[in-house]
């Protein structure tokens, strides 16, 4: 029984990128797809593929290295609102990440979105990380 399975997400991809692992594989759920599809949209991933295997499934996630110098793109993973403290944000006070340069992924009434695209669709949410 995993008490918050976004912080083990974000844990597990953070850890992978330390050890300098290429691929990492992580039990799957309906917001997990999503954070990875947003990820994978602002480049941060390399690629990704969903295996329906077992009862819940499993996300491959491809990471994603600068070639010559190998820094990875994920410089941080930060998560933001806990199970014990929840953070929202309405669309005049939803976050800057770096100043612009990272993104805040929040969960929306209209789904997993952006900060950027959640601005757009002027929809605010709950914060669920920071990624720079």
């Amino acid at each position: 029984m995993n008490t918050d399975p976004i912080a083990d997400y974000l844990t597990r991809v953070r850890n992978a990128i330390k050890a300098n692992h290429r691929v990492v594989e992580i039990p799957a759920s309906n917001l997990k797809k999503e954070i990875t599809k947003v990820l994978f949209d602002k480049g941060y991933i390399a690629n990704y593929k969903f295996v329906e295997e077992g009862p819940q499934g499993i996300i491959k996630i491809a990471l994603k290295y600068h070639p010559i110098s190998k820094v990875p793109a994920i410089r941080t993973l930060t998560r933001v609102s806990k199970p014990g403290l929840r953070k929202y944000a309405s669309v005049d006070s939803i976050p800057r990440v770096l100043n612009g340069l990272g993104i805040a992924i929040l969960s929306t009434s209209k789904g997993v979105m952006s900060d950027k695209e959640a601005s757009v669709q002027n929809v605010g949410g709950e914060v669920l990380c920071y990624v720079y």
